[in-house]
């Protein structure tokens, strides 16, 4: 008995057809000097550039833009730290309807005010002793509102594979395919492509040290939780991996590595400096296990999707000791 993934090449295809002239075809960016320092010939896939500012506008607007005229005029929630919060909110504007997300007390104020700023309603919570899940569906419920979850959503799951297919459609075979690992849906959408088209890439997730509950899952072979995780990568401070996004990555994903936040500063100061891009932290974290050789020994050429870049002025600074 067979049991039929939450998504397929298929799915994502589909959902690229559904983005395009909606979300942005995000450049892929070079580096001679970072090819130098890595071995290899590496594709960063600039979802920093992608409208809202990350990858994540992909799967909301693909699942938004499935809902009825119904489910539309009663209005979409979600559940988010930062970049879900605005690609929701943006979908919802783009589609005419409302949004309300919870979001943590804690989320960078430069997240909270361009949630709003697309018009979204913002509920707070103590992402420490609250279940924004808990909170989100009963919402939901009250209100009559449609939940889109920030990555536990096939169509959610498969927007973001379209990055990959972008960058694969782009460049060509690669070798392997390194990308965040926060609740899963990016990196589970873009493993479906990537082995779905080339079935010996090397698929990498790359979570930082304080939230390694996806490589804890992986080596149990269930789902594990951690504590809340406190790290500067706020996107993947996670305690545990997605149900329907592990059940993908514990068949696709072949290896998940960590790398501390001392080295996600250092990679986010070096695509400042060297590659002339802004990247927030939890879209560093691959970058920094290139540059520190925590990805191993690489094939001749890597792809790299760099999540987003949504981080203030302020907080660059600061996280950069001022030296960037």
């Amino acid at each position: 008995m067979t049991t039929t993934p939450p998504v397929t090449l298929d799915d994502v295809r589909d959902a690229a057809a559904r983005l395009r002239g909606v979300a942005h075809r995000t450049p892929v960016l070079r580096s001679r000097t970072l090819d130098a320092l890595a071995g290899a010939e590496i594709f960063l896939k600039c979802e920093n550039q992608q409208r809202v500012g990350a990858f994540k506008f992909r799967g909301a607007y693909n699942a938004a833009s499935r809902l009825t005229p119904e489910q539309l005029s009663r209005g979409i929630a979600a559940y988010s730290s930062g970049n879900h919060a605005q690609a929701v909110a943006l979908a919802a504007r783009e589609l005419g309807t409302t949004a309300v997300i919870v979001m943590p007390e804690d989320a960078p104020p430069s997240k909270r005010a361009a949630t709003a700023g697309y018009g979204a309603e913002i509920v707070s919570y103590d992402r420490y002793t609250g279940d924004r899940v808990a909170i989100a569906e009963a919402l939901a419920a009250e209100r009559g509102l449609t939940l889109i979850p920030p990555y536990e959503h096939p169509h959610v799951m498969a927007g973001q594979g379209t990055a990959a297919l972008e960058l694969l459609e782009e460049v060509g075979e690669l070798g392997a395919l390194l990308a965040p690992v926060g609740g899963g849906g990016l990196m589970a959408g873009s493993a479906t492509v990537a082995k779905a088209l080339h079935p010996g890439i090397r698929t990498i997730g790359v979570e930082p040290e304080a939230g390694d509950d996806t490589k804890r899952s992986l080596e149990a072979g269930r789902r594990v939780s951690v504590p809340v995780p406190r790290t500067i990568a706020d996107g993947q401070a996670l305690h545990t991996p997605g149900e329907l996004t592990f059940s993908v990555n514990r068949r696709l994903l072949d290896e998940v590595v960590l790398v501390s936040d001392d080295e996600i500063r250092d990679a986010m100061r070096f695509a400042f400096e060297r590659l002339k891009t802004v990247v927030e932290p939890s879209g560093a974290t691959p970058l920094a296990a290139l540059l520190t050789g925590r990805a191993g020994p690489l094939p001749p050429r890597v792809g790299v999707i760099v999540s987003g870049g949504n981080i203030d002025a302020g907080r660059f600074a600061e996280l950069c000791g001022g030296a960037c």
